[in-house]
């Protein structure tokens, strides 16, 4: 039996994959306190290679890796060419655009949009058909408006509590975000049965709060 190999972002949703896979019996005994990148579990023949969460479609794609998990943000962002296939229901957050307190949306002005996620930003205003400028930060965008450089941010949001420290509330809620499982599209016919028996392990143990 050929291996499986699993592209996983790095770090919350890395560990709590290896989690839920060894909830059903397998093993990668080095993965806690390893910087290794590379895991194997031979009885089961299935591999796990840690990327950057940017580039776990990026392997997939194009064949280092039969599927991957990855947040539905990075897949929104990106234009990959792969199966979205499960909703694994956890590192649960949302899409939203958030504003100082005091701010006062004029309809027809244009907005200025800082955030990480420029693709997300663009296409989100285009179907309102709301004329913007996006402004791509790749640090903290929620001094963005604070500073005067944007009107809005668009960002990820779990709790709230970096907004409210900073003074920003959410105006809008974009859509949910929860990790999922893509597969590389020839993997996915000749490995389908190998594939949904991972699917699988990840139903059987999904917490009564994670979307299905």
């Amino acid at each position: 039996m050929d291996y499986i190999t699993i592209a996983v972002a790095k770090g919350r949703i890395a560990n709590i994959t290896i989690k839920k896979l060894e909830e059903n019996g397998l093993i990668f005994s080095d993965f806690k306190n390893s910087r290794k990148l590379i895991f194997e579990d031979d009885n089961s023949k299935i591999k796990i290679i840690l990327v950057k969460a940017d580039d776990v479609p990026i392997y997939v794609e194009y064949g280092a890796a039969d599927i991957g998990i990855v947040g539905k943000d990075t897949l929104l962002e990106t234009d990959c060419d792969v199966y979205e296939i499960f909703d694994l229901g956890y590192g649960k957050c949302r899409f939203a655009i958030a504003s100082l307190k005091d701010f006062e949306y004029k309809k027809g002005k244009k907005l200025r949009v800082a955030t990480k996620y420029p693709n997300v930003a663009k296409d989100y205003f285009n179907k309102k058909k709301e004329p913007v400028e996006i402004l791509k930060l790749n640090g903290s965008v929620e001094l963005a408006p604070i500073v005067g450089i944007s009107d809005v941010i668009v960002d990820i949001v779990e709790t709230g509590t970096t907004l409210k420290e900073n003074g920003l509330v959410i105006l809008e809620e974009i859509c949910p975000v929860s990790a999922r499982l893509i597969s590389n599209k020839a993997s996915y016919k000749s490995k389908s049965d190998r594939i949904y028996e991972i699917v699988d392990c990840f139903r059987r143990h999904m917490n009564e709060n994670d979307i299905c």
